[in-house]
């Protein structure tokens, strides 16, 4: 019997940073390798075999929680790509709590400190990750949005698949 596909969680965005963001990934992911829109990973390989569990657990802290505050605050080099930050205490807190309750389960991927970002470009030249980071810099200021919910997704080793969404309500 096979291992169920791993679950992958993000937060879903405001309407306008939304809409920048995936017109950026849009625009400078290489075309072959852009399967999903712009998104911000919360854990990025949760078991599959616990999707009911999982589920009753971001549906009840989502019950109870305020859409958090973003302040997307700068551009972070990826080496390979261009990123943009993301200053967040009250989802870095929903990060803390839900990490402590599956912390037996979480990959070292995930077990890494948490730094929210939304990557715009990746797998490309070093050489064109610079050029794109110094023109975003340019034009960059920092702006505020929210998030909306959290959204989870089958990983079955091509595009995402959706399996939930937990919109905030508290």
């Amino acid at each position: 019997m096979t291992e169920p596909a791993p679950l992958i969680l993000t937060l879903g965005l405001d309407t306008a940073s939304f809409a920048c963001l995936d017109a950026l990934r849009r625009a400078h992911f290489p075309t072959e390798r852009n399967h999903l829109p712009a998104h911000l990973t919360l854990f990025h390989a949760l078991p599959g075999g616990q999707l009911a569990a999982i589920a009753d657990r971001l549906a009840a802290l989502a019950a109870g929680t305020p859409p958090p505050p973003l302040r997307f605050d700068a551009l972070r080099s990826l080496g390979r790509g261009v990123a943009f930050g993301v200053e967040s205490p009250a989802l870095a807190a929903l990060r803390s709590k839900l990490a402590a309750d599956w912390q037996a389960v979480l990959t070292p991927q995930d077990q890494r400190p948490f730094r929210p970002h939304v990557t715009v470009q990746n797998k490309v030249a070093p050489d064109a990750a610079r050029t794109l980071l110094a023109t975003l810099q340019q034009r960059f200021a920092p702006w505020t949005g929210h998030g909306t919910a959290m959204l989870l997704w089958h990983y079955r080793g091509g595009p995402w698949e959706a399996a939930a969404q937990f919109p905030f309500s508290g």
